[in-house]
């Protein structure tokens, strides 16, 4: 016989054995979709991950010698301007890689690799942005291959740069574009940072310093990208195109750009 004692016990047993709710908004944590990611991301765009980053500086190397960035200060203003000129361009051809990529119009992201590929100003950034972006796919596809990336990849039917290649597999992968273009410019900036901090050289929490200066900058300029179209490609960063130009006959250097 089923006492009420009995039918107490019963139903604390049930609540305590109950599976636990699923993370969700309520409890301040991150959906499944919204977890994933988050870690891709977070994957993808880490120093960790092996594209070569570090052995490119954008012609930052130049630049040291030659007087341009000498300390903390120069080289903030100098990574502004990068920021406005071709971090902003990556920016634009991120944004219209992905979209192209998240419906797959073959056609448009053809035109956005072509034209990326042939807009970088010297052989130096050509070679920086290709070869990153090369293995960028290749890592991708042996680690974190999804349907319909190797379709994404065949459409270009031309070298794939970074920023493109960082649009299509986040595309691909159904992440979204605003933290994915958040992200890129982040890791791109760090990477700058990074070299600036080998050559001038500067200490660990100046370089945290700096970054933490530039939040501003990289939050605008990612807005202004995701807003932009092909038409609002262009930059007036002369210098940095110099750099990256004599950087190719530069006595001796340490990186490759």
């Amino acid at each position: 016989m089923i006492t009420a004692s009995t039918t107490t016990v019963i139903a604390m047993l049930m609540t305590a054995s109950k599976p636990p709710e699923p993370p969700g908004a309520d409890d301040g944590s991150l959906g499944g979709e919204e977890a994933a990611a988050l870690y891709r991301l977070m994957t993808w765009l880490s120093p960790a991950f092996p594209v070569g980053a570090f052995s490119y500086s954008s012609g930052i190397e130049w630049a040291v010698e030659a007087g341009d960035i000498v300390d903390a200060a120069t080289l903030r203003d100098w990574l502004s301007s990068m920021l406005d000129g071709p971090g902003f361009c990556d920016g634009i051809f991120l944004a219209q890689a992905h979209r192209a990529a998240s419906v797959s119009d073959d056609a448009s992201l053809r035109e956005v690799a072509e034209l990326a590929a042939a807009f970088a100003p010297s052989r130096e950034r050509h070679l920086e942005t290709t070869a990153q972006g090369r293995a960028f796919i290749d890592t991708a596809r042996a680690a974190w291959n999804c349907d319909g990336l190797d379709d994404l990849v065949a459409a270009c039917d031309s070298p794939i740069v970074y920023p493109v290649a960082v649009g299509i597999v986040s595309a691909a992968h159904g992440l979204p574009l605003v933290p994915t273009m958040h992200a890129f410019l982040h890791a791109l900036t760090s990477n700058w940072i990074s070299a600036g901090a080998r050559l001038i050289p500067l200490g660990q929490t100046d370089c945290q310093r700096l970054l933490a200066a530039l939040e501003f900058a990289v939050a605008a300029t990612a807005q202004r990208a995701i807003t932009a179209t092909l038409d609002d490609l262009g930059g007036a960063t002369f210098r940095a195109d110099l750099a990256s130009m004599r950087h190719e006959t530069q006595y001796t250097r340490l990186f490759r750009s």
